[in-house]
């Protein structure tokens, strides 16, 4: 665990990361696993083992370290009732978790009265991990030495034509009204790469492209990213403009670009 998580005066942080931990204990453990138990959900998404077994997991944790909180996931539902819930998405990028693909993450978040103040975001295929506290920052593990970690820092970058943008499954553009509105942004920036899911907030986090978006999320999938992309200094909103990992949209910048990307993004 690196120091600057054990020196945080955030106890939820440190199990929050704990908890990054056990999951990923499993879904490495399945991971390119030849005899992988996949299944489809009444949504036509895939869901693997692995997915439930993270969620059963953290569940038992909570229920030994904090069962008083509740929980909120995306595989077992959960009240999550209370001023303290716990949200988590055990697999992120199920897709090309079960096609054995590294880009993939467990996304843990914890919410006090409606607002996220810790979040862990664990890619251990890819030996990376990204943890925010309400008011402490942002920071990511050095790739060399996973046990340190530097903080996160949005880009500076002001003017559209000089940003990277990331996008989600172009798919949901079309389904959700909003294809013509993400080729208008496209073209209206430098360069543009559809990487999706958690990938493409934490490029925005570390100051690595400037604006990402998807237009059909869920809480799960957004609230651990969101904290992570604010405590490095940028914004982060639903398409109409809220700041919410609620609102069934997800738009993150590095602040400057925001409201510019936003008019684009939805004025088809």
């Amino acid at each position: 665990m690196p120091s600057v998580i054990r020196t945080l005066a955030s106890e939820d942080l440190r199990l929050a990361w704990e908890l990054a931990d056990a999951a990923d204990e499993i879904t490495m453990a399945r991971f390119r696993a030849a005899d992988l138990v996949v299944e489809t959900k009444p949504d036509m998404t895939p869901v693997s083992e692995a997915d439930r077994a993270v969620e059963e997991r953290v569940q038992e944790l909570l229920a030994q370290r904090r069962p008083q909180d509740g929980l909120l996931g995306e595989e077992f539902g959960g009240d999550g009732a209370g001023g303290r819930r716990w949200i988590i998405d055990p697999i992120d990028g199920t897709k090309g978790y079960v096609r054995g693909m590294p880009v993939w993450a467990t996304l843990l978040a914890l919410e006090e009265q409606g607002e996220v103040t810790a979040a862990v975001v664990s890619a251990p295929a890819m030996g990376r991990r990204w943890w925010a506290a309400r008011g402490h920052g942002a920071f990511t593990n050095r790739e060399s030495a996973a046990e340190q970690s530097r903080p996160l820092k949005v880009s500076a970058i002001e003017a559209l034509e000089d940003a990277q943008v990331c996008y989600g499954d172009v798919d949901w553009y079309e389904r959700t009204g909003h294809l013509e509105g993400l080729l208008a942004l496209i073209r209206s920036c430098w360069r543009a790469r559809g990487f999706g899911e958690f990938w493409q907030y934490m490029l925005v986090a570390e100051g690595l492209a400037e604006v990402a978006s998807d237009p059909s999320v869920k809480l799960w999938d957004l609230a651990a990213p969101m904290l992570v992309v604010q405590e490095s200094g940028g914004r982060f909103s639903d398409f109409t403009g809220l700041e919410t990992a609620d609102g069934g949209s997800g738009l993150a910048s590095n602040g400057f670009l925001h409201d510019a990307a936003l008019s684009i993004l939805t004025e088809y």
